[in-house]
């Protein structure tokens, strides 16, 4: 299940990608079949931005069940009204048992700490939850400790005084690949903005750009690509960030599935499907230059050089 072998590097390189399916599929789910049992009064704004701050309690269950192999602990945390399913890379499976029982077969195989990390939160509607995660698993096989992840989505409800995971997907474990990118410890669910805010935010960096001479860098992307986030925590370490700050304004534009600010995209001349991708603009809004092969869309063959040399090669010249 954990070895190298099983997955290919083409696979380890993209694999925080087919996040996106996952959230697609569990919004899809809300929509057909969501038990009217969940609709609790809950302010969905509000909370959602809570989560993004402070965590999601049940979910920190559920990591502890997880850890301890306590199968009976995890499948309480398991909705058992009537539509609930998980699907995982071999199919859906309806079965109740199918979650708590992979989880408890993962601790057997010599689970050592599990880390999921809480990439976007979304509330469709009061009393539902979906977190897109990337799950980091350390393993102890036969001697020799191994990294893997998981990419998966939860949509937990709430029933009575409790969140239950209602509906779930996952991909298979896959060697985690080395990062040459300092890795945020929490990644920011509110990284990018919501995809309307896109054109307002451009705006406003344009406007500034044009005060203090600096140039508009536009970063693609969603908050379901864990390589949008490794980006982010690189242009805040100590390294890059003075960079970023004295030559760009930065917009986060949030692509959504692929199919959001496709105006924006044609007009930065960047692939929506290769994220993250950047474009720089000057103060009048003017294309510079643009990630037009998806240069930046992998923080496993990237490193912090590669990012400075952007942003020097871009960055404004005196009287431009």
């Amino acid at each position: 299940m954990f070895t190298a072998e099983r997955v290919s590097l083409r696979a380890r390189m993209t694999f925080c990608h087919r996040t996106n399916g996952l959230l697609l599929a569990l919004f899809l789910c809300v929509a057909a079949g969501f038990p009217a049992t969940a609709l609790a009064q809950w302010k969905t704004d509000a909370d959602a931005k809570a989560i993004a701050a402070d965590g999601f309690p049940p979910l920190d269950k559920w990591k502890a069940a997880v850890l301890a192999g306590d199968r009976a602990a995890l499948a309480a945390l398991y909705s058992s009204t009537q539509g609930t399913f998980t699907q995982t890379p071999q199919g859906r499976s309806n079965d109740p048992n199918e979650e708590p029982d992979y989880w408890t077969k993962v601790r057997a195989a010599g689970l050592q700490s599990i880390n999921p990390k809480i990439l976007q939160v979304k509330a469709p509607q009061p009393g539902a939850i979906v977190l897109v995660l990337r799950i980091d698993l350390t393993m102890r096989v036969q001697g020799e400790t191994r990294q893997a992840i998981v990419s998966a989505s939860q949509l937990w409800v709430q029933q009575g005084n409790g969140w239950y995971i209602y509906r779930s997907q996952r991909t298979d474990a896959a060697p985690r690949p080395p990062m040459r990118l300092p890795e945020p410890a929490r990644p920011n669910p509110e990284l990018y903005p919501e995809p309307a805010e896109a054109h307002k935010d451009l705006d406003a960096a344009l406007a500034a750009a044009r005060k203090d001479h600096k140039r508009v860098l536009v970063v693609f992307g969603a908050n379901w690509c864990y390589d949008c986030h490794v980006l982010d925590s690189t242009f805040r370490s100590k390294t890059i960030q003075p960079l970023v700050a004295a030559g760009y304004h930065v917009v986060h534009v949030n692509v959504g599935d692929g199919t959001e600010n496709t105006d924006l995209a044609r007009r930065c001349e960047v692939p929506s499907d290769k994220l993250p991708s950047l474009a720089v603009l000057d103060a009048d809004g003017r294309l510079v230059t643009s990630q037009k092969n998806g240069e930046f869309d992998n923080a496993v063959r990237i490193g912090m050089g590669d990012v400075s040399e952007f942003l020097e090669k871009w960055k404004p010249t005196a009287g431009k």
